[in-house]
Order: C-alpha cells, then structure tokens, then sequence
C-alpha cells in the first residue's frame, strides 16, 4: 500500500507496512486502525486523524507538521522523540483527542500544551517537558516519570496512582485534588528541602 495514492482512508486496516522516512501530506484517515507498521522518521504534514487507532507501532522521531487528531489511541507502540507541540490542537477541546496505553514516549515534549483527560497509562514517560501545560484529570496511572520535567504545570485531578518516579515541586506545580500511591508520594517532600528519618 502506498499512501501516497489516494488522500482518504475510511475504515481501513493497515498491518505490517513499512511507511518510515516518507512525507503523507493532506491525508485524511477515519476509523482506521494500524497494526505492527513502521512510521519512524515518517513526516505527518497537515494529515487528519480520527477515531484511529495505532497498536504495536513504531513512531519514533515523527514530525506532526500541522496534523490533527480526535479520539486517536497509541496501544504498545514506540513514540519516542515526538514534539507534540507541532500538533495542529483544536482551539476548544473538552478532553484530550489522543490516549497512550502501555506505549513508550520518551523524550518527547508536551511543552504549554493544554490536554485535559490525557491517557498516559501504563507507559515508559522518560524526560518527557510538561512545562507551562495543564494536564488537569489526567490519567498518568502506572507510568514511569523518570526524568520528565513539570514547572508551572496544572496537575489538578491528575490520578498518579502506581506512577513512578515523578519530581513535582509542590511549589511550582498545581496539584490539587491529584492523586498518589502513598509510599511514592514521598518524593513530593523533596521540594521541601527537609530530611526524612526512618
């Protein structure tokens, strides 16, 4: 399949395809599900997603150019290296148009983005840059955090239930109503600068 022959995918399965290092300018894909493809290094310019779904797929170093999404789900796939910031982002969102489940995302940059609802569930989330964003009622269950980096951050209702590794300055970050596992809710304290004794 090539998708470069046509700009409207409806409803298709797409499995096992090699897509990486190409540019899909101005396509639109609705209902369409990929399964085991490659799109690492892939150029996604001014393209449409909706109601998609990506399982087992390999998304490292994709440039979102101007693209959008609604209600588009990344299942055990690799998203490492992503500036999500490039994204075209509807103006009035009541939710966030895109899910992670069991997906690594390191080193990607969610920078002064504001995705209510997102779903980072069950991922490898290393140094991944949430400043100046609002992730309010996010699901961050069961993540690894390790390096990732929040300052002026909104993470009001987020659940970080089971979530590790996080460093939350409790002083630079909203975190109201927000959840924690209460053994891993001690690394909060670190913005304390005070010493803990067992």
């Amino acid at each position: 399949m090539n998708l470069e022959d046509k700009n409207e995918y409806w409803s298709e399965k797409i499995n096992g395809l090699d897509f990486s290092g190409i540019e899909i300018s101005s396509n639109e894909f609705d209902g369409c599900t990929f399964e085991k493809c490659n799109f690492s290094e892939t150029t996604f310019k001014r393209c449409n997603f909706v109601d998609c779904e990506f399982i087992g797929c390999n998304l490292s170093n994709v440039k979102m150019e101007y693209s959008k999404f609604a209600d588009v789900c990344f299942r055990d796939s690799k998203l490492i290296g992503i500036n999500w910031t490039k994204v075209s982002w509807p103006r009035l969102m009541f939710s966030s148009p895109i899910k992670f489940y069991k997906s690594i995302l390191n080193d990607s940059s969610f920078y002064g983005l504001s995705l209510h609802d997102l779903v980072l569930e069950d991922c490898k989330a290393h140094n991944i840059d949430f400043r100046d964003g609002d992730f309010s009622n996010s699901n961050f269950t069961y993540t690894d955090l390790t390096g990732c980096v929040f300052a002026n951050t909104n993470l009001s209702g987020v659940d970080f239930s089971e979530a590790t590794d996080y460093d939350i300055d409790i002083y630079r970050n909203t975190i109201k109503k927000a959840k924690f596992t209460r053994f891993e809710a001690v690394r909060l304290l670190d913005s304390l600068e005070i010493e803990l004794v067992d």
